[in-house]
């Protein structure tokens, strides 16, 4: 091999090389912004196929309607637990800060935040459902597939 194409490959190469490292370094960076939304029963039980569950730490999105009777303000904070539920299980959120004015018991939201232990999500932001004309499909899937299940059946003291 004569040395032009010698060098030549080893333009390449490094090209390939930085190529590969740049994009490498794009996803890691990505990984930790990425939301992933889940339901309630997604949370408790695990999702997909796999049955694969978020871990405590994880940064997540999860919609779900609001229990009534679950809604705890503190009086002299912007603090507000709440619990949302589908057809599969019931988890607790913890928000602070000023709640959308659409945000009500029976309602659905979606919250983005943290989920710590104890199937607890420490929300940033709530947002309320206000519209059913555009719903993202992965959203409109689960509320259609969840959204099954009576309130009653997760009051304290329901009978099951």
């Amino acid at each position: 091999m004569n040395i032009r194409r010698r060098n030549r490959l080893y333009v390449v190469i490094a090209i390939v090389v930085g190529l590969g490292l740049a994009t490498a370094l794009v996803m890691y960076a990505l990984r930790s912004n990425i939301d992933l939304f889940y339901t309630p029963g997604e949370i408790l039980n695990g999702k997909g196929e796999a049955r694969q569950k978020p871990e405590p730490g994880q940064r997540l999105r999860v919609g779900g309607m609001v229990l009534p009777g679950s809604v705890k303000r503190d009086p002299a904070t912007l603090a507000v637990s709440f619990k949302l539920y589908d057809a599969s299980g019931v988890i607790s959120v913890h928000y602070e800060g000023i709640l959308p004015d659409l945000f009500r018991e029976g309602q659905g939201i979606v919250a983005q935040g943290v989920l710590e232990a104890g199937n607890l999500v420490k929300a940033q932001e709530v947002l309320a459902k206000h519209d059913e004309k555009y719903t993202p499909p992965e959203i409109d899937d689960a509320m259609k597939k969840n959204h099954n299940g009576a309130p009653a059946t997760y009051q304290p003291g329901a009978q099951s």
